[in-house]
């Protein structure tokens, strides 16, 4: 599956040299490799009311962590999948009487414009489930032969979470080990989110799908020994991200609702499938919701991006509405959130042309001890602000400097390179 279209990179002088992120796994910033290669994993939409600024919240948030790794003179490795078949699609195309696999490609064109727009850098691999399902079945045959998954008597496979978890190593994987909840937490959450603790014949209630058999009605493919069905939704990112990144790769990033089960089960597919972890490190974004309710498909009131384009909205100001906020914080969208974003574009666009009173070098500094620190975006947006002000307060000012064309290119660059906003 094709992803959309690159954006080049200005070339900027220095490097960042440092970098931390909070570790949803141990809970505390932790370092983030810099030199070589690194490689990111984030989970992809399952492609029905694409674009919403939940989506776009976690999407941006790691192209910062792109931009940042690309900045230091890292090369990156970067895998996003599509769920681009499973329940909600289907009950989706179901309820709008369309058949799902148009449902499915016209909104994936939408998300990659979409992501187009927003100048967000592509992912180097970007992969449907549909056209993984042939690496998966062999997989799910794995575990079935090595006694971490069993059938039920409608050719139903489910992953075993107790004959899987194991403390027998450093890195190995136990349930709860990425979450940190009990099994009495997970439950409610995992019923939630696409489980089925009150499954009848499963060995655990938390026990979770891997292969559901062909049901009249839905689609369904080969699957060898396994019978015809289609892929679970975690053993598809999971079979996914070991294709093409290393194990462990360097960080699995989505959204805190992916936290559990989805990160979980794949972190335990994973050390099942051959006993290395499946990411060092797990960043995860906050909520966001608007006007300070939950915003949601069931509500109703998902804020799409593409609705905020065809209303003449810059995808800019989009961003930078977005990266006003902390990316582990939970926010709200509201109309004087994009207002601000907004006046924030047009005083950096104008300070380019001010009377300037420093160097534009301190500024890139900045951005980048910004981005060093847990990918702080408001304190980037903070930084730029008071240039542009500084800039500003010389306006008219016949007896300062000039603003060099010099020092203009750089905060163009910088704030191009490192925060995806082109002025």
């Amino acid at each position: 599956m094709r992803a959309w279209g690159n954006t080049q990179l200005p070339s900027l002088p220095g490097r960042l040299s440092q970098l931390e992120l909070f570790d949803t796994a141990s809970k505390r910033l932790q370092p983030v490799p810099l030199q070589g290669e690194v490689s990111l994993y984030v989970c992809g939409i399952t492609p029905y009311d694409a674009t919403h600024l939940g989506h776009a919240a976690t999407y941006l948030a790691f192209d910062l962590l792109g931009r940042a790794w690309r900045d230091a003179g890292a090369k990156v490795r970067y895998v996003q999948n599509v769920t681009d078949v499973d329940d909600p699609l289907l009950e989706r195309a179901e309820r709008d009487g369309i058949d799902w696999r148009e449902l499915a490609v016209a909104q994936t064109d939408l998300f990659r414009s979409d992501m187009e727009a927003l100048r967000v850098l592509p992912p180097e691999r970007y992969i449907g489930a549909v056209e993984a399902i042939e690496w998966i079945v062999p997989e799910v045959e794995r575990l079935l032969a090595e006694g971490l998954a069993y059938a039920l008597p409608d050719g139903d496979i489910y992953f075993d979470v107790v004959a899987s978890s194991s403390h027998a190593a450093p890195d190995a994987w136990w349930l709860g080990q990425i979450s940190g909840l009990s099994e009495a937490q997970m439950l409610p959450i995992f019923a939630e989110r696409g489980g089925d603790p009150e499954r009848t014949g499963k060995r655990n209630p938390l026990d979770a799908l891997l292969w559901r058999a062909a049901r009249e009605g839905e689609p369904s493919w080969p699957g060898a020994s396994l019978g015809d069905g289609r892929p679970g939704w975690h053993i598809e990112c999971t079979v996914i991200s070991r294709r093409f990144l290393p194990a462990p790769f360097t960080v699995q990033g989505g959204g805190s609702d992916l936290i559990f089960p989805h990160h979980e089960m794949g972190a335990g597919h994973a050390w099942s499938l051959n006993h290395r972890p499946m990411a060092r490190l797990y960043a995860h974004t906050g909520m966001v919701g608007l006007d300070g309710e939950k915003m949601s498909k069931s509500k109703g009131n998902l804020v799409l991006v593409s609705k905020l384009r065809q209303s003449g909205v810059e995808p800019a100001a989009i961003r930078l509405a977005v990266l006003a906020n902390h990316y582990r914080s939970d926010w709200f969208w509201t109309e004087q959130l994009l207002q601000v974003a907004q006046r924030r574009l047009a005083n950096w666009r104008q300070a380019l042309n001010a009377v300037e009173t420093g160097s534009a070098e301190p500024l890139l500094a900045e951005i980048r001890a910004a981005l060093a620190s847990d990918l702080n975006a408001p304190k980037a947006l903070a930084a730029v602000d008071l240039w542009a002000a500084r800039s500003d307060s010389g306006r008219g000012n016949q007896t300062g400097n000039q603003h060099s064309e010099a020092d203009a290119a750089l905060v163009v660059a910088a704030v191009d390179a490192l925060l995806g906003v082109q002025l």
